[in-house]
């Protein structure tokens, strides 16, 4: 997944399987530390957190707003400044042909500028640029200043956060505080006292969506790579606040990537553990993969599923006793939520250090507060975003470039489909049985589905026994993909295997020279078969990253237009994983199961956005909420959601499924990328069926750049961003 607001940039990709790592990184903070010593500007040490990452309030308390942020409104610019003045003075200078940029320019920089930046005229006199020469060279040298200074500072995050990222053993007490640092936060506040932001805003544009969406298509490469540019300086907000919501992101990351369930100490009444010994799952996701395979498991999948479910709902209600997270030291029945100690011939040989101590206390709201801690470090920017005063307008205006109505029409258009129904009864038959809350992750359309997992398992573990032998196999895999050999080890240099502590993800590089970061989790006894179908995934974004930095004309376009679309490109790959195992090739068949297995998919992941945004509002609308309050509420908006599209097809009623995705903790509003992502790859499957071959137009696809949505989709498969082909597809493979 990836969030990136327009013009901002460094972030951080994670897959359909994974969560991002932070939102720290972004092109808007990301400082030229030369330019700024060459002008003599000193640069703010980042603040140091008081509390750790780790440290939460009481979850019985308001939580309140992080520590050391500005508490002032931002400074309107001085009332002694004669704009109209200024503008006729350069007008006379430059010439009338000018006249359309120096309005503009002044009036961009007049609206950062604050009192402290001094003589806004006398600036703007000596830096306004009317001469093209002067102009490009400018343009052409903070391209390439900030490719390098971009990718720098990332390579630093990346390293701070190296050991709360990789499976590398347990945690020092330090290094949740090291990976909490920012060491972008204070880069937008520095380039604007050093006016270098400035000086793009006096001489660059700054446009609105709508100017994007309806003139865009018209531009030249060289007048978006402008507005890239421009929109880096969008916003003005303090490096503290910066700083504060760096370290809410990397203590609720540091809490979801450690959230592990044993799975082999889930009993029920009858003392039955249908789970295998060692079996260590991260919430939600290795919840989720383990949930769909056990369909293949006739004997105890029933029975194993619903013990999930019901581990899921108490993690979301937080009636889940807090001693037995990550802990497999003690016995827990889910269904009763009674906590007994494990015999010691059930302990795990590696089992951590935990408490034996059979207490049912249930975890303290954890969850709620570090999502309103998310909450809060998040709102404290709002003051200085005029042009999207909320993190809800930030995520959907300047992050995707689609508005938040035409979100929620897609999503509302598959959750309400007639074909939903249709194919619920269709599942029914193959089960044998009315479908219950599990059956929102059905996996039989999916032809891992109909093997049993463990046959999966003890596949993939043989292949890759360690990171280091799924990276050995990248070239053979990318060629499987449809890539050249020469194209496949090319890619593959430029990529580099990690094992991950938390579920996986994808990191960039943003500048050429560093190299992508696949990250996966692998167990002591190798790559189990989720592991290796979040690796492919993961690949996806990997090779998109790569074409998007090396094959794009301007880097100020490096990427895709938002999260949903790296997703897309991701979930092309993941579709294909079974294939790469040599386990079939699609066929008629196979093309029907994937259709139905997309629309029920996308329908399922279209419920869990819903629950993210409305969330999103109610805690605007009640900003002073507890954790207590916030998870009574998030309760209540899922068991809402869930009720409205979910229940009449799977029954039931009050379910609180849609909010267990982890994601909704710490990465705000990430989850409509995922709905929005199946439709969109689903476009770009249909394109591949009529062009191909995928390895070629992959590479078209992914370094045409980070334009709006709907001119990237056109440019790729003809047609704007909607659910209308995915609908179709369905309808007529129902008919079949």
């Amino acid at each position: 997944m990836r969030v990136r607001p327009h013009g901002v940039g460094p972030f951080v990709l994670s897959g359909e399987r994974s969560v991002p790592l932070s939102t720290k990184f972004r092109r808007s903070r990301v400082c030229l530390l030369p330019v700024l010593a060459a002008l003599g500007c000193s640069t703010t040490p980042a603040v140091p957190s008081s509390t750790g990452t780790a440290a939460l309030p009481a979850a019985s308390s308001k939580a309140p707003p992080p520590a050391n942020v500005p508490e002032k409104e931002p400074t309107a610019m001085t009332s002694t400044f004669d704009a109209a003045a200024l503008k006729a003075e350069l007008v006379t200078r430059h010439g009338e042909a000018q006249r359309a940029r120096i309005e503009r320019g002044v009036d961009q920089v007049a609206a950062m500028w604050r009192p402290e930046d001094g003589d806004l005229a006398a600036f703007a006199r000596e830096q306004f640029l009317s001469d093209p020469s002067a102009l490009d060279a400018t343009f052409q040298r903070l391209e390439r200043l900030f490719e390098q200074l971009d990718g720098h500072l990332y390579e630093i995050g990346r390293e701070l956060q190296w050991y709360t990222d990789l499976d590398l053993g347990p945690l020092l007490p330090v290094e949740p505080l090291v990976a909490a640092y920012d060491p972008a936060a204070h880069v937008t506040t520095d380039l604007f006292r050093a006016r270098v932001g400035f000086v793009v805003l006096l001489n660059f544009p700054l446009t609105t969506l709508a100017e994007r969406v309806e003139q865009g298509p018209s531009w030249t490469r060289r007048q978006w790579a402008e507005t890239r540019l421009a929109g880096r300086f969008n916003q003005r907000v303090p490096a503290e606040i910066e700083q504060a919501s760096s370290r809410a992101i990397a203590a609720a990351n540091l809490y979801i990537a450690e959230y592990n369930i044993w799975m082999h100490h889930l009993v029920d009444a009858q003392g039955r553990r249908p789970f295998p010994k060692g079996l260590r799952l991260i919430s939600h996701w290795n919840l989720r993969d383990e949930l769909k395979g056990d369909y293949s498991d006739a004997v105890t999948g029933a029975l194993k599923q619903r013990m999930i479910v019901q581990v899921m709902e108490r993690i979301i209600t937080q009636t889940i006793p807090a001693a037995v997270i990550n802990n497999p030291r003690l016995d827990w029945d889910p269904f009763t939520n009674t906590v007994t100690v494990a015999p010691p011939q059930t302990v795990e040989a590696d089992a951590p250090a935990r408490t034996t101590k059979p207490d049912a206390s249930p975890e303290p709201d954890t969850r709620y507060a570090h999502l309103l801690a998310t909450f809060h470090a998040a709102r404290l920017a709002d003051p200085y975003v005029p042009v999207a005063p909320t993190r809800i307008a930030r995520s959907f205006e300047l992050g995707r470039e689609l508005p938040e109505a035409r979100v929620r029409a897609l999503l509302t258009q598959v959750l309400e489909s007639p074909l939903v129904p249709r194919v619920a009864k269709e599942i029914e038959a193959r089960l044998g049985r009315k479908l219950e809350p599990q059956d929102l992750w059905y996996s039989g359309f999916n032809p891992g589905g109909k093997r049993k997992e463990s046959e999966l398992d003890a596949l993939t573990r043989k292949r890759y026994p360690t990171a280091e032998a799924f990276a050995k196999d990248l070239p053979r895999i990318l060629q499987g993909m449809g890539f050249t050999k020469a194209k496949a080890v090319w890619l593959a240099e430029r990529i580099r295997v990690d094992a991950s502590r938390g579920a996986g993800h994808a990191q960039p590089a943003l500048r050429r020279g560093d190299f992508p970061r696949l990250r996966t989790r692998v167990e002591k006894g190798g790559m189990d078969y989720k592991g290796y179908n979040i690796a492919v995934h993961e690949l996806g974004h990997n090779v998109e990253q790569v074409f998007s930095l090396y094959g794009v004309d301007h880097t100020l376009l490096a990427g895709v237009p938002n999260n949903a679309f790296t997703e897309a490109l991701a979930f092309v790959f993941q579709s294909r994983d079974l294939e790469l195992l040599g386990l079939g090739k699609p066929d008629a068949a196979s093309e029907r199961e994937r259709v139905l297995g997309e629309l029920w998919q996308t329908w399922e992941r279209a419920g869990i956005a819903l629950v993210d945004m409305s969330v999103w509002h109610w805690m605007y609308a009640h900003p002073d909420a507890t954790p207590v309050q916030l998870r009574e509420a998030v309760v209540g908006i899922a068991r809402e959601v869930w009720n409205q599209y979910f229940a009449p097809v799977l029954g039931g009623e009050g379910s609180t499924l849609l909010a267990v995705y982890s994601h909704m903790i710490s990465y705000p509003l990430y989850l409509p990328d995922y709905p929005l992502g199946h439709l969109i790859a689903f476009q770009i499957e249909e394109h591949l069926k009529r062009k191909g071959p995928l390895g070629a137009e992959f590479e078209r696809m992914a370094t045409y750049g980070s334009v709006t949505p709907d001119q990237w989709m056109i440019h790729a498969t003809g047609a704007p961003v909607s659910a209308e082909p995915l609908l179709r597809a369905a309808e007529a493979a129902l008919s079949r």
